[in-house]
């Protein structure tokens, strides 16, 4: 099968790594020349978010995918139309990919979203009290495009765009749950891991799994999970990023329509990867086991402060002689401070003894330059 993918960024080439047991021809659009997937797939410099662009690209495919949300979702419901498989279909693409029209679907199924306002580009005039969370209603990516407004002083830095106005949550702690959906209605969840944030960048930072929820907590996720895949009318892989309040509350943050950093300790973690099952949901066949093979975590590595440049992997050699310690590099041979070069996954007997090994790795490696 021709399987295209609008961008060649590290998901598109762990998902292409993944499949290369299979015997497919993947294909990617990206608009870096030296995007990760340059090197193992049919490569196409172009942008993703030009209509020309990806009607070209994927009117010879049989079925195109995304690695990356925000691209021309108008040419791929045009790709549709002229008979091409698009996973996710268009219409969720186009849902997820504005904060407000995701927010609204949230509301009209009743699955539960944190308190929320529209704000028009238009005017800066808010009605949430503060503190609360101001997302950009396109573009947003990694932390990106999402800042917390908490005092009067603060609204000095309001962006005044469309946006989603959010009450801010007393979170205990982030999670996030992997769900897939086949053409054929099968539905698969991965189990819900934690996700612990870096709070200067706002990105990921260790990814912990099994998490364990008592079983009303548990109860709130799976609620969710059924009413999103009864509600998408679409084949493909979700990653639903949820908070866990306080008072023990389960919300929705958002979604995202693709593969996910929250999964990749998947790699060596479960009986099957996030990036299997996306195969599997792409060419509609039986989707894979996702038990976890007992406790596994991820690092992120990402640019250091202060460096720019070639990259060097400070101290990886010594990471290599950990047991149960595995290396996913994305072949960017360029860092800046804060860019996600690769991941290392970590796999233990207990959670004690997995926070440890996620702690010595961290303090070991450092992502810089020459």
């Amino acid at each position: 099968m021709k399987i295209g993918i609008l961008g060649g960024g590290q998901l598109g080439r762990m998902l292409i790594q993944s499949a290369l047991k299979y015997d497919d021809q993947f294909y990617t659009l990206d608009p870096a020349s030296d995007a990760p997937c340059n090197n193992i797939s049919h490569f196409t410099q172009g942008n993703f978010n030009d209509y020309e662009t990806v009607l070209n690209f994927g009117k010879d495919k049989e079925v195109v995918t995304i690695e990356i949300e925000h691209v021309n979702a108008d040419a791929l419901a045009e790709l549709e139309n002229q008979g091409i498989k698009v996973v996710p279909n268009s219409k969720i693409i186009k849902t997820i990919q504005q904060k407000i029209l995701q927010k609204q679907f949230y509301e009209a199924h009743d699955i539960p979203s944190p308190e929320f306002e529209v704000m028009d580009g238009s005017s800066d005039e808010i009605k949430m009290p503060l503190p609360f969370v101001q997302k950009m209603n396109t573009g947003g990516y990694d932390g990106k495009g999402v800042q917390v407004i908490r005092t009067a002083d603060d609204m000095k830095n309001l962006w005044v765009q469309d946006s989603v106005i959010e009450k801010l949550v007393d979170i205990d702690k982030e999670l996030s749950v992997i769900v897939a959906r086949n053409e054929n209605g099968e539905t698969k969840t991965f189990p819900v891991t934690e996700m612990v944030a870096d709070p200067k960048l706002n990105l990921l930072d260790f990814n912990i799994c099994p998490v364990f929820l008592n079983e009303d907590i548990q109860k709130q996720i799976d609620s969710i999970t059924e009413k999103f895949l009864n509600a998408i009318n679409s084949p493909g892989l979700f990653a639903i990023e949820l908070f866990l309040d306080k008072n023990g509350k389960v919300w929705v943050n958002e979604t995202a329509p693709r593969l996910h950093n929250s999964g990749h300790q998947s790699q060596e973690g479960n009986a099957n990867s996030q990036f299997e099952q996306m195969y599997r949901v792409v060419k509609n066949l039986p989707l894979a086991d996702t038990d976890t093979l007992g406790y596994s975590g991820m690092l992120n590595l990402v640019g250091a402060e202060g460096h720019a440049g070639k990259v060097i992997y400070e101290g990886m050699d010594e990471v290599l002689k950990l047991p149960k310690t595995y290396v996913h590099l994305y072949g960017k041979t360029e860092t800046k401070p804060g860019r996600k070069m690769g991941h290392i996954n970590v796999l233990a007997d207990s959670r004690e003894e997995l926070m440890e090994k996620l702690v010595k790795v961290k303090e070991m490696v450092r992502v810089i330059a020459e």
